[in-house]
């Protein structure tokens, strides 16, 4: 005799529309089984099917609208053989939830008991939830989607991507092409080519830099629907070790979850003496493009700061950066950056290195900033200030504490190899769980993590991150670096190939990059590298690769590469290193 299935308590949500429909008539199905999807204007759930049998008929179809007690399907339970021995509840007025992973483990009964009663107490059911759709959070979703994990993605803003895609590396990096244009039209004057000065259309180059997000973002949003990743816009918090809520539009939804990968990144640092006015900009404001003032200063030494630097130099403006410390971009090591010094000193109005902005005054015209320093101590007025001073993580700001989660005093979450954070089913990723804060890291460790969920024995083990600041020119380096080497006693040795010597480099009339190479003395391998120089960003890869890969000093310069390009400057610093290089004369050592 046939069994009509209906739609079993759902809550508080009624009218429910049908978003797939599962199953058809003649399928075989088991206790469990998803039949349909529904989706609120809350979130996605699907119906399970109370026993097993055969599907005599499917009432309903996509886009009808349900409620507790509508028809479903009528299924033929006698043909079933897998309701013998099964242990799973044939109640049909059971709650719904997500499908788990096809080939997890059975649980025992108490497991079972505890996770049902989670669920009870919860508006949707997960096997992975993630906090935070920036780089990190975004592939450990679609990781754990693609593991067969029912993954919820929350994200506080209204578009994927996290501040990388949305207000960071990308739209930045978008304003640095143009800089480029403009500043190789710019250097082709002294070789017979000259052009007219730029005119710049702001409102257009916004619009193209707002675009290209816009494309990466709907990209992003596709990949989630093509994975059934359900994504939750709202602000999430923790309510306890196995419950996030998430703050949205519509009220609050509660969601419980097996585990949890927590991808809440950073937000930009500030000084008490920054306050709240419009010639104030951080990073994120400092995309918008205001407009091109006469005068900038730049508050930070660091990649942020002079990557913007960048930009608004070649846009018209006068820059002035000022650092806390010794020199530009700390952690690089000073031999890198001197050629970038050099070059930025002719461009800059200023750099005033060692020194400390101790007070601010906004007014409508200007901002008056107050200097104390090695080399300075007075007043001058800029148009806009940029603050750019670092990066705090948002590890106090999720309701962490509430599941257990210990944080330390500077707001990171403290994690073992495979992303676990000390309860062992949720796991941090990203800026929140330390330096360096790169989305690369970031995105390496939302696999780690995802696949962790899944019960794979993943770890995260990089022996080289690279970093990269997009200025002019670039700066780039992976692996340990020799500031680094020399300080934890490693028997290292070094080459350099100057790009002077550079077939490549002179023809595109920049000369003052260098590569170098770091090498292990005892087992001759690459153990660290850094470059100098236009397209540094994409030349490090390869180090990183070599690195990785345990490449000695013959494997790198044994490698053929293209000729005349910048990436023969790392096979010639290998040759260096090895004492076989003919593109620059290097008398042996006696």
């Amino acid at each position: 005799m046939g069994i009509e299935v209906k739609v079993p308590d759902i809550g508080d949500f009624t009218d429910v529309e049908i978003i797939e429909v599962l199953v058809k008539e003649g399928d075989n199905i088991k206790p469990e089984d998803p039949l349909i999807t529904l989706e609120s204007d809350k979130a996605s759930m699907d119906v399970p099917a109370p026993r097993g049998g055969t599907i005599e008929s499917v009432l309903v179809k996509v886009g009808d609208k349900v409620s507790e007690g509508s028809p479903i399907l009528m299924l033929d339970a006698a043909s079933s053989e897998t309701d013998e021995g099964n242990s799973v509840c044939d109640d049909p007025d059971k709650e719904p939830r997500s499908a788990s992973n096809s080939g997890e483990e059975e649980r025992d009964d108490d497991t079972d008991y505890e996770r049902e009663a989670s669920e009870l107490e919860s508006d949707i059911h997960t096997d992975v939830v993630v906090l935070g759709a920036g780089p990190g959070g975004y592939t450990a979703a679609f990781r754990a989607a693609d593991l067969g994990l029912s993954t919820i993605l929350v994200e506080r803003y209204s578009k994927l991507g996290g501040v990388c895609l949305n207000v960071g590396c990308i739209p930045s990096k978008a304003l640095l092409h143009a800089a480029e244009v403009i500043a190789m039209a710019r250097g082709m004057e002294a070789h017979g080519i000259e052009f007219s000065e730029p005119s710049i259309d702001l409102e257009k180059l916004r619009d193209w830099k707002d675009n290209i997000v816009q494309k990466l973002t709907t990209g992003l949003t596709n990949l989630a629907k093509q994975r059934k990743v359900k994504v939750i816009q709202g602000k999430g918090e923790f309510s306890g070790p196995n419950h996030l809520v998430v703050d949205t539009d519509d009220g609050e939804l509660a969601i419980s979850f097996e585990n949890a990968i927590i991808a809440a990144g950073s937000q930009s640092a500030q000084l008490p003496i920054f306050t709240d006015h419009e010639r104030i900009l951080d990073s994120t404001s400092a995309l918008e493009l205001p407009e091109i003032p006469a005068r900038m200063l730049v508050v930070g030494g660091g990649i942020i700061g002079l990557e913007m630097a960048t930009v608004y130099s070649e846009l018209g403006t006068k820059i002035t950066v000022v650092e806390l410390t010794d020199g530009l971009i700390p952690g690089a090591d000073r031999d890198l950056i001197k050629p970038f010094e050099r070059h930025i000193k002719k461009r800059y109005e200023n750099i005033y290195l060692e020194t400390e902005v101790t007070k601010l005054e906004a007014h409508d015209y200007g901002v008056s900033v107050s200097f104390e320093g090695k080399n300075i101590s007075e007043t001058e007025t800029f148009d806009y200030v940029l603050t750019a001073i670092g990066r705090t993580p948002n590890g106090r700001n999720i309701g962490a504490d509430n599941a257990g989660v210990q944080i330390n005093e500077d707001g990171f979450i403290k994690v073992n190899s495979q992303q676990r954070t000390n309860v062992s089913h949720i796991f941090a990723i990203g800026d929140i769980v330390g330096q360096p804060m790169l989305a690369h890291k970031a995105t390496h460790e939302g696999k780690v993590a995802a696949e962790a969920c899944a019960g794979h024995k993943s770890h995260f083990d990089a022996a080289a991150i690279p970093s990269v600041a997009y200025t002019d020119p670039e700066v780039a380096w992976a692996g340990i670096t020799e500031e680094q080497a020399r300080k934890d006693g490693v028997n290292y040795g070094k080459s350099t190939f100057p790009w002077a010597a550079s077939g490549r480099s002179l023809g595109l009339g920049r000369d003052e990059g260098m590569t170098k190479l770091i090498f292990d003395k005892d087992s001759g391998r690459l153990i660290g590298a850094g470059v100098v120089g236009p397209r540094a960003g994409e030349l490090i890869a390869e180090t990183a690769l070599a690195i990785e890969m345990g490449c000695d000093a013959r494997d790198i310069g044994l490698t053929i590469h293209p000729h005349p390009t910048l990436s023969e400057s790392i096979a010639f610093s290998a040759e260096a290193f090895e004492g076989t290089i003919t593109d620059l004369y290097i008398p042996k050592k006696k």
